[in-house]
C-alpha cells in the first residue's frame, strides 16, 4: 500500500455546461497543482457534450494518474432537466473511474461545506473564502465551478489522510 502523503486526487464538480476540475496534491500541506473548467458548447449535441466531458476527464486521469477521484454527489434542484443532464455527466465520470480502476470518493455538498468551514450549512461565499485562506491562493480569476472542485478535492484529501484504503 502506498503512503497517504504526496498523492494526487482528481476532484470534479460535475456539470453539463461546465465541470469544475482540480488536481490536489496531498501531503503535510495539501496543494492545488492545477484547476480548470471543462466548458461544453451549448450548440453541440447532447452526445457530443458528454463526449467532451469524457475526453477531458480521461486526459486528466492519464496525465496526473490520481490515486482517487473525488466526485460531488448530485444535488437535486428544481430544474429536473438540468439535474438529469448533470447526472449523465456524473455517470460519464463514474464510468471513467471504473475503466481506469481509480477509486471514487463521493461527497455531498454538505460534507464539503462541513470540511471547509465547519458547517454543513455554509454559504458558497464562506466556502470560497476558506479555499482562499486555507490554500493561500487568489480565487478572483477562478470560476465558481473550479473553486467548488478545489474545495471538494481538499475535503477528499482530508478523508484520504484518514483512510487506509488507498
Amino acid at each position: 500500500m502506498k503512503s497517504n502523503l504526496e498523492q494526487i486526487i482528481l476532484a470534479i464538480d460535475p456539470g453539463y455546461d461546465r465541470c469544475g476540475a482540480a488536481i490536489i496534491k496531498t501531503g503535510v500541506i495539501h496543494t492545488v497543482e492545477h484547476s480548470w473548467c471543462i466548458q461544453t458548447n451549448k450548440k453541440d449535441s447532447h452526445a457530443d457534450r458528454l463526449a467532451m466531458v469524457f475526453k477531458n476527464v480521461e486526459a486528466a486521469i492519464l496525465e496526473y494518474k490520481p490515486v482517487a477521484i473525488a466526485l460531488e454527489t448530485l444535488f437535486f434542484s428544481v430544474n429536473k432537466k438540468t439535474a438529469i443532464a448533470v447526472a449523465e455527466a456524473r455517470g460519464v465520470i463514474v464510468v471513467l473511474a471504473g475503466l481506469h480502476k481509480v477509486p471514487l470518493i463521493e461527497l455531498s455538498p454538505q460534507e464539503v461545506k462541513l470540511s471547509m468551514t465547519g458547517s454543513g450549512n455554509a454559504d458558497k461565499i464562506s466556502v470560497q473564502k476558506m479555499v482562499a485562506l486555507t490554500l493561500k491562493i487568489d480565487i478572483s480569476k477562478k470560476l465558481d465551478d473550479e473553486i467548488d472542485a478545489i474545495a471538494l478535492g481538499m475535503a477528499a484529501a482530508g478523508m484520504l489522510r484518514l483512510s487506509s484504503y488507498f
